[in-house]
C-alpha cells in the first residue's frame, strides 16, 4: 500500500514540477486527473486497514466460539459417559420387541399411519 501513496506523492510532484498551468483545459484535467488518484489511494488504505480490523475481530469471534463449543461439547460428554454408568445394557435385549408406534388413533405423530401400512403389508405377504 505504501508503494501506491509513494506512486501518487511521485506523480503530484511531478506535476508541480512541470509546472503544468491549472488553467487551461488540459492543466486542469492532468491536475484532477493526481487528485482523484490521491483520493483513490486514501481510500484504499482505510478499506485494508478496516479489513484487517476485521480479520482480527473474526478471529476472536472465533475463539470465543470454539471455547463455547468446548464448553458445550465437554459437556454432553460428560452427561454421556454417566448416561452408560447409570445404564448397564444387557446384550440379549431384542429391540424388535420394542413397539414403536403408540396406541392413539388421533395422534399428531402420524405413527399410527406407519403402523397400519406395515400391518397391511404383513397381510400381502402372508
Amino acid at each position: 500500500m505504501d508503494f501506491l501513496m509513494q506512486r501518487v506523492s511521485y506523480l503530484k510532484g511531478l506535476a508541480d514540477g512541470l509546472g503544468i498551468d491549472g488553467t487551461s483545459k488540459e492543466g486542469k484535467l492532468l491536475l484532477e486527473i493526481v487528485e482523484v488518484l490521491e483520493d483513490f489511494a486514501d481510500v484504499l488504505e482505510e478499506t485494508i486497514e478496516n479489513q484487517m480490523e476485521l480479520e482480527e475481530y473474526v478471529n476472536f469471534i472465533d475463539e470465543d466460539l470454539a471455547d463455547v463449543e468446548d464448553e458445550i461439547y465437554d459437556s454432553d460428554d460428560d452427561y454421556d459417559d454417566d448416561f452408560e454408568d447409570y445404564y448397564d445394557y444387557d446384550d440379549d435385549f431384542d429391540f424388535d420387541d420394542f413397539d414403536d408406534y403408540c396406541d392413539d388413533e388421533e395422534c399428531c405423530c402420524d405413527c399410527h399411519d406407519e403402523l397400519v401400512e406395515t400391518e397391511e403389508a404383513e397381510k400381502v405377504d402372508e
